[in-house]
């Protein structure tokens, strides 16, 4: 078997937009969604600015119960069940109760960590003696699990409901697991995303580690600076990205519309060999990655009109241009648009693939390339590579067909999926 598999349905959770609409305007404009933390600020981050989405109780209502509400503190489930169900609504799916399980649909949504938050509260209200008062909603929240079974029980879905999580590489991971499920024949229906949590105990550990920015915490939408000289570390962000994958067949059937195609891609890992560590990416391994997707998707290299990058506004930066260049052998002039979401939300962690592929996927149905904010002094170990104009600092109105999303982990993880405008 050996069917197409299309996007027909997106939902996000982002700092700078919840819902498509609000999220489509901001990417278009460089709008960021970066702000000031008062959280971060009481407890005496080095960075105290955040990319957090806002989700009002009322808004939690559309999605939660009352009840399913009381005692609810997992902001990464909040996420993922917002986007899940709105992408799967988004497909013009429905999401009625029935006594029969979807059987031909299934969730493969990723996380970091999940409920930390509800783990630290609970706890907190204890000691050792006292474990069993952890509250019967606890493990619901706090299992790795929790985001795919609760997407999984509101949508009836019968085929695999499963998390993944590979850190940064969590959401490009799961749109190749849920593509290959359907390729293979083994699911018709496949809502693939991922989610990260909000706050200081996800946060703290890369304040402590000094790999976020603490120099702009009086100008936080200048803060996140991908591809720029003055980078100086990322912003912590948060929030989750859903695509509703399906096979071409299926969703030519219920005339659905088809947002993109999903050519292909690779997951691979440089072992922590060579120059990799659990914190930095063995170039190696990113450009084999980076081959082995084009390969898999059955494209040349040169077909590649955009890259949206992974780029954190770290000192790697430069190193992942370069690896992209070798990797297609393309530079200078020759180099195709290139652009890094992190600069208008920062860094959502597990959730970042997701949500990025979803920018992606967008920049190809509607045919713009989005601006890249903060990089008004492109780092020279950039400019050098390839030519400026290729990192568009305004909105491009183009025509595009087809783009390369990757995803670099911790754990010298890589991802890499090829997306395809839709043609019969």
């Amino acid at each position: 078997m050996n069917r197409r598999v299309v996007i027909t349905g997106l939902g996000v959770v982002a700092p700078n937009g919840v819902g498509l609409d609000a999220f489509t305007i901001a990417i278009r404009n460089g709008i960021s969604g970066i702000k000031k933390d008062p959280e971060l600020q009481r407890l005496q981050f080095s960075c105290q600015i955040s990319g957090k989405p806002e989700i009002s109780n009322e808004d939690s209502l559309k999605y939660f119960t009352e009840l399913e509400l009381r005692n609810f503190n997992s902001s990464g489930i909040l996420y993922g069940v917002v986007a899940g169900m709105d992408a799967w609504k988004d497909a013009g799916l429905s999401v009625g109760i029935t006594d029969e399980p979807d059987w031909d649909s299934g969730t493969i949504f990723g996380t970091g960590t999940s409920g930390i938050d509800k783990f630290r509260e609970s706890i907190y209200k204890i000691d050792d003696l006292q474990t069993r008062r952890l509250g019967s909603t606890a493990v619901a929240q706090t299992m790795n699990s929790g985001v795919s079974a609760y997407i999984g029980g509101k949508l009836g879905l019968g085929n695999q409901v499963t998390t993944n999580s590979s850190a940064c590489t969590t959401g490009a991971e799961s749109i190749l697991m849920s593509y290959e499920r359907i390729k293979s024949g083994q699911a018709k229906r496949m809502l693939a995303g991922s989610t990260s949590d909000s706050g200081p105990y996800i946060w703290g550990g890369f304040d402590a580690m000094r790999v976020c920015t603490f120099k702009h915490n009086d100008t936080p939408e200048q803060a996140s600076r991908p591809m720029s000289v003055s980078a100086s570390g990322f912003v912590p962000g948060s929030g989750a990205g859903a695509l509703v994958l399906e096979d071409l067949e299926t969703a030519l059937a219920r005339g659905a519309r088809i947002y993109a195609e999903v050519l292909g891609g690779n997951i691979n890992s440089g072992g922590q060999r060579g120059l990799g560590t659990m914190t930095a990416p063995n170039p190696t391994a990113v450009k084999k990655c980076i081959k082995s997707a084009v390969e898999n998707a059955g494209i040349e290299a040169n077909a590649i009109d955009a890259i949206n990058g992974h780029l954190t506004a770290t000192s790697k930066d430069s190193l992942e241009i370069q690896n992209w260049s070798e990797a297609l052998s393309r530079k200078g002039i020759d180099f195709p648009y290139i652009n890094s979401l992190k600069s208008m939300v920062g860094h959502c962690l597990s959730a970042a693939g997701s949500i990025e592929t979803v920018a992606a996927v967008l920049q190809l149905h509607q045919g713009f390339v989005f601006p890249n904010i903060n990089c008004e002094d492109l780092h020279p170990d950039i400019s050098s590579v390839i030519d400026a104009s290729k990192i568009p600092k305004k909105l491009i109105e183009t025509e595009l067909n087809i783009i390369a999303k990757a995803s670099f982990g911790f754990g010298d993880v890589n991802g890499c999926v090829i997306l395809k405008k839709y043609t019969s």
